[in-house]
């Protein structure tokens, strides 16, 4: 095993214990870098959102007239509320070749070990520069990386390549699903339960459009189209939340759920939702509209990043391969800011370490070995990037 640098080590204790749960802001740590990065000599751009509270990060690394490589990330982590850890989250502990704490595999390592390869790649020449682009709000809907991606569109030198380093166990991942979530606000007519012909059930309404919701996902399972390299092999539909109802007694009058849709590349998202629409719209609305014709439905989209699906045999896939060693390509449902940065035209894979089995969960960790293998990913990019080096594949 390889074992990992003190630089890295230290770095990827940095970022953890400064948390960065997406409810909140993010800039103590952008400006921590921003300010690290500053202390090498290299000017960082931030794009705030809307509050000014968030911030992405962008810096190249390099000649600035060129198209480079960016290694990506997101800054931010899903709360610890409600989970039993055995350490502190938010300091970084090490046992059995293991580090922990929120946001070690998803995703602050590779940030973090990116960010510990800046000195090594400003000693060198390089004739491709290093981009970073450190986001926010990764996990509530990629909402950082949209903002980002519109400053990008209008850089006269747009990247050449993009690598996201979400945990992937340093296997290249040229594909994984799209997905779209959406609210349903479901208005109903409320009464006293004895007299349920005089109301409009918007706890029922709602159960019956999620029935029907469970139904396209069976014919998805069954009917496909189908993938054998996603795991689901097909386009899922769920259902996650369900409010509604203040007594039994009560009719109620308000319910609300919230449903996502994860795709396949190929598959056709928008046609899907029109048939829960659709079905909203013709079989449940007029019921309830002959009781008051306020009754309906209200869809609200909440999140939103498309699929990934680069070309097996493109240059970001052989250079990716080339850096890890890895003689194929995979696919993954879980989903990335990779298919926002393939949008805009930059070839664009998923290569990170750590695993997302252990994204979300308790007792977050990566092990040491998964940050030797990213550090032997970079000091190979590095060969590629800095002058003599051999043409790149891009």
């Amino acid at each position: 095993m390889t074992k990992p640098s003190p630089e890295a080590l230290a770095m990827i204790r940095q970022l953890i214990e400064m948390p960065t749960v997406s409810r909140d802001s993010n800039l103590d740590l952008i400006h921590w870098i921003r300010d690290h990065l500053k202390s090498l000599g290299v000017d960082a751009t931030l794009v705030h959102d809307a509050t000014g509270k968030k911030a992405n990060l962008y810096a190249t690394l390099g000649p600035q007239d060129k198209p480079g490589i960016v290694l990506s990330g997101h800054t931010d982590v899903v709360p610890i509320d409600g989970q039993d850890w055995d350490t502190d989250p938010f300091k970084l502990t090490e046992k059995a070749g293991k580090l922990y704490g929120r946001g070690t595999s998803d995703m602050k390592s590779f940030v973090a070990i990116a960010l510990s390869y800046a000195p090594k790649f400003l000693a060198q020449t390089l004739d491709t520069p290093i981009h970073y682009a450190f986001t926010y709000d990764e996990e509530v809907g990629c909402l950082g990386a949209k903002r980002l991606i519109e400053v990008l569109r209008d850089m006269p030198v747009k990247p050449k390549a993009c690598i996201v380093g979400e945990p992937t166990e340093m296997q290249v991942i040229a594909q994984h699903k799209g997905k779209k979530s959406w609210r349903v606000d479901v208005r109903g007519f409320e009464c006293h339960s004895s007299l349920t012909h005089m109301g409009a059930n918007a706890v029922e309404a709602a159960a019956e459009l999620i029935a029907f919701i469970k139904s396209l996902a069976r014919n998805k399972r069954d009917n496909g189209p189908f993938d054998s390299e996603f795991a689901p092999p097909y386009t899922s539909l769920h259902t996650g939340t369900v409010n509604g109802g203040t007594a039994l007694n009560i009719v109620p009058k308000d319910c609300s759920f919230l449903w996502e849709i994860r795709y396949l590349p190929q598959d056709d998202v928008d046609a899907l939702f029109a048939e829960v629409v659709a079905y909203a719209r013709t079989r449940l609305e007029p019921e309830m509209k002959k009781i008051d014709p306020a009754c309906g439905f209200t869809f609200t989209q909440i999140s939103e990043f498309p699929g990934l699906a680069t070309n097996d045999r493109g240059g970001v896939v052989e250079l990716a391969k080339a850096l890890t060693g890895a003689n194929r390509v995979q696919k993954v449902s879980f989903g990335t800011e990779a298919g926002l940065f393939s949008e805009l035209g930059i070839p664009t894979i998923v290569c990170g370490p750590g695993s997302i089995e252990q994204a979300h969960k308790p007792n977050e960790f990566i092990e040491l070995a998964q940050i030797g293998l990213c550090e032997a990913f970079m000091d190979r990019l590095l060969q590629r990037v800095k002058a003599g080096a051999a043409t790149m594949p891009i």
